[in-house]
């Protein structure tokens, strides 16, 4: 397996015309989710104007995660067990078995770059050979050691330097520029990832970053026109995809999440680990009420010694100990959002989703931290998702099934650069996958 030329797979996006038959994976630290969708040619919607398909979902597989931490593979062996149980669960319940994936990253540092690249044009008028030899130079310039290109957008032309020209092919220019924003992420957190997934004999169609598909799935197209970030609250992790004038245009993300909210609950109430995330999922909150010093919730002790009686703690004991870690998970999103194109956007508000977003009054905190509008959100536009899956904790796995539609707003140098990922012929099964879908 290799990532070679520091380029991770990328897919062919989705015929406006075709109907196809679409798989995605999202490991994330607490959970694993794959959905299994056919996606159906449609007209433009008010809401989702920007999507070309309806997506109906054929099979769900959803199981605990192991092996994982904060997004990464930590033990090989038992996340690729959890990772078979998911996909058979789906497969199942899709009658179909799967070949590749639409895969989702959310450990491994995501940044983002921001470069323009300026070329000579070749005859008067600018064709598609300037506009690849364009995307191309600034592809190149982005490889690095140690890092991986997850994503490469084209945010903006130039002509003769007059910027914010929208569609330059056929005008007349001397020189063609283009405004490039490139995501990387940590070479060896994908590429364990990606080697998980292989090892259940499955393909990484593309591996795309958390936040950014996230984003696809519950960001509407006004709020993207204006301006919004996507904040996804893993368990493990945090990260940040920021949408203006309707496109992608800012990655961050960092170690923190839901997981470290349940770690202070199980030591501030000397309970097990397994007890405090109970406790966080039912009585969770960073709202304290006036009765909550009233409240009482039941602790069981951590010793199996069944003589030994719970300990009751009040609601607002738990406030006391959750609202803290919360508050610094936020004023971190801050700092990072205030040094993206985000800060820039008066307008702009802030939706959250991910498990870590559930906590009762996380909207109304998060609002005042960020000095936001801030609303949390959930998958739009998905037909026959079950009632466990339509909440923010299922953003990024329904948004792979958006990506498709997606993927021609990338530009990524021919499959020569990213071919056989084990071995056995990538070109060759992407083809029989066209072939079969279309």
């Amino acid at each position: 397996m290799s990532l070679q030329d520091g380029f991770t797979p990328k897919m062919r996006p989705v015929s406006p015309r075709r109907s196809a038959v679409v798989a995605a994976l999202d490991i994330g630290t607490s959970k694993i989710v794959c959905l299994i969708a056919r996606l159906k040619p449609q007209g433009p919607q008010d809401v989702l104007r920007r999507r070309s398909h309806r997506i109906e979902i054929l099979g769900l597989g959803h199981t605990e995660a192991r092996g994982m931490k904060a997004g990464a593979v930590i033990n090989l062996a038992e996340a690729e067990e959890a990772v078979r149980h998911a996909v058979d669960l789906a497969e199942r319940d899709a009658s179909v078995q799967l070949e590749s994936v639409v895969l989702s990253l959310s450990s491994s540092r995501p940044s983002s770059e921001f470069f323009s690249v300026n070329v000579n044009v070749a005859g008067s008028n600018v064709t598609e050979g300037d506009i690849a030899r364009a995307l191309s130079a600034g592809c190149n310039h982005s490889v690095r050691d140690g890092r991986i290109v997850l994503h490469s957008m084209p945010i903006g032309y130039a002509l003769d330097g007059v910027r914010g020209v929208g569609e330059p092919r056929g005008m007349l220019a001397r020189e063609f520029g283009v405004d490039m924003h490139m995501v990387t992420a940590d070479f060896a957190a994908a590429r364990n990832l990606m080697l998980v997934v292989e090892r259940c004999h499955l393909e990484v169609e593309t591996l795309v970053a958390s936040p950014y598909v996230a984003g696809l799935s519950a960001i509407a197209d006004d709020e993207a026109d204006v301006g919004a970030a996507l904040i996804d609250m893993g368990a493990g992790t945090t990260s940040m995809a920021v949408f203006s004038g309707g496109r992608f245009t800012c990655a961050d993300g960092f170690g923190l999440g839901g997981n470290n909210i349940t770690m202070d609950l199980a030591r501030g109430l000397n309970a097990r680990i397994s007890d405090a995330e109970r406790i966080k999922t039912f009585y969770g909150s960073v709202l304290a009420g006036g009765s909550d010093e009233r409240d009482m919730i039941s602790v069981p002790a951590v010793s199996d010694d069944d003589r030994e009686p719970p300990q009751f703690v009040s609601r607002a004991s738990l406030v006391r100990i959750i609202k803290p870690r919360v508050e610094e998970i936020l004023e971190m999103v801050r700092d990072r959002l205030a040094a993206s194109p985000f800060a820039s956007e008066p307008r702009a508000r802030a939706i959250f989703t991910g498990g870590g977003s559930q906590l009762t009054g996380l909207p109304e905190l998060a609002a005042r931290i960020l000095n936001r509008p801030v609303r949390i959100g959930r998958p739009l536009g998905i037909s026959g998702l079950p009632e466990a899956a339509k909440g923010p904790a299922f953003a990024v796995a329904t948004g792979l099934l958006v990506y498709p539609q997606a993927a021609h707003l990338e530009h990524f140098e021919p499959r020569r650069t990213r071919h056989l990922m084990t071995g056995t012929g990538y070109i060759a099964r992407v083809g029989r996958w066209l072939r079969e879908s279309f």
